[in-house]
């Protein structure tokens, strides 16, 4: 990209997710780390001082040395990624919508606004015109689905394209660091399976309907298609597997299904965008696999593998699909979505906040 980086900043950079997109900022070659932000009681420390680090990478130095900030629309960047809080995140990256920034967004706040594109970038990048209708001062919020939600809505795309889908059954067994940090109670989980997420099994039913929903005059037309979910707390670190059965429109073969996995390419791969996987979906013929601690780091955690296709006595069709949800699931989908809005000029769009 002919540019220099672009400045970016992060809004709950302590936190779990916060520090996945300091791992996957660092060194990106379209975009600055430039601002820090916190809550008000990490907020004028260093951040090496405000943070407990515990991903498996080393605190990168020049980080380390920033000074947290106040989540005030004061920062020197142009793009925000917000890590934030349920709890608190609708206000504030409101506030700096408002004040001329780009928010994208992991937070569950705005991702059923009518005006606010809930965005994976493979299947309905078309989306992003929505921000259009946005009456943000001269800034925008783009958000990405539940971290469950995703790896569902990328294997069922290529079936969605070529063969139709009417329904869908999904149980899931969810990583724990979806849960953020100190997350579940060692003593709730250790020798245990917790069949309840909250808010998250209406989460994988709804959102699926705006994102494979029609852009239909300046409005998202959602998918009728039904889906059916139960979610659960499993004792893996980090990866999302879950199990879909499928009804589909068309008859068709298990050859034809998987060779659609394996052959799907999207925008992102066409525009060679830095974070984008080279093949998105990887369909894994060993009856025992995908498995989390094995496949969960495909393409670099933005990848969703597939397996165990067979044939469903109730639907059409049951498989296996998993996806590293605290990368491709949260901060690995929000940059990935805002190298979408650069490359299609939607920085452009927006006005300049004041450093």
């Amino acid at each position: 990209m002919d540019r220099e980086r672009i400045p970016v900043g992060i809004l709950g950079a302590t936190g779990s997710v916060g520090q996945k997109f300091i791992e996957l900022l660092t060194d990106h070659p379209w975009f600055e780390l430039t601002a820090l932000a916190a809550s008000d009681r990490s907020a004028g420390k260093p951040y090496a001082e405000a943070a407990n680090w515990f991903q498996e990478s080393r605190l990168p130095e020049d980080v380390a040395g920033m000074e947290v900030r106040e989540c005030q629309p004061d920062l020197p960047c142009r793009i925000v990624f917000s890590g934030l809080d349920s709890s608190v995140a609708n206000g504030i990256e409101t506030e700096f919508a408002n004040a001329g920034y780009i928010v994208v967004s992991n937070a569950k706040n705005h991702r059923m606004d009518p005006d606010v594109p809930l965005l994976v970038p493979e299947i309905n990048s078309a989306h992003l015109d929505l921000v259009r209708s946005q009456q943000y001062s001269g800034g925008m919020i783009v958000t990405n689905p539940n971290c469950s939600t995703i790896g569902m809505v990328l294997a069922l795309k290529p079936l969605v394209d070529q063969f139709g889908l009417e329904s869908v059954h999904a149980v899931t067994m969810q990583g724990l660091s979806g849960a953020g940090y100190p997350g579940v109670p060692s003593l709730d989980i250790l020798d245990n399976v917790i069949p309840h997420i909250n808010g998250e099994e209406q989460k994988m039913q709804s959102e699926p309907l705006k994102i494979f929903g029609k852009l239909i005059n300046g409005a998202v037309e959602e998918s009728a298609m039904k889906i059916s979910a139960q979610c659960h707390r499993v004792a893996v670190a980090h990866g999302h597997l879950e199990a879909l059965s499928v009804k589909l429109k068309h008859k068709v073969t298990a050859e034809e299904i998987i060779t659609a996995w394996n052959s799907f390419r999207s925008e992102p791969q066409e525009l060679g965008l830095p974070l984008a996987p080279r093949q998105p979906i990887r369909y894994f013929p060993e009856p025992h696999y995908p498995q989390p601690k094995l496949h969960r780091n495909l393409e670099r955690g933005m990848a969703v593998s597939t397996g165990k296709l067979q044939e469903c006595p109730v639907l059409d069709w049951k498989f296996i699909a998993l996806s590293h949800n605290t990368i491709r699931g949260a901060a690995g989908g929000a940059v990935l979505n805002a190298e979408l809005l650069v490359k299609k000029g939607y920085l452009e769009a927006v006005s300049v906040p004041a450093s």
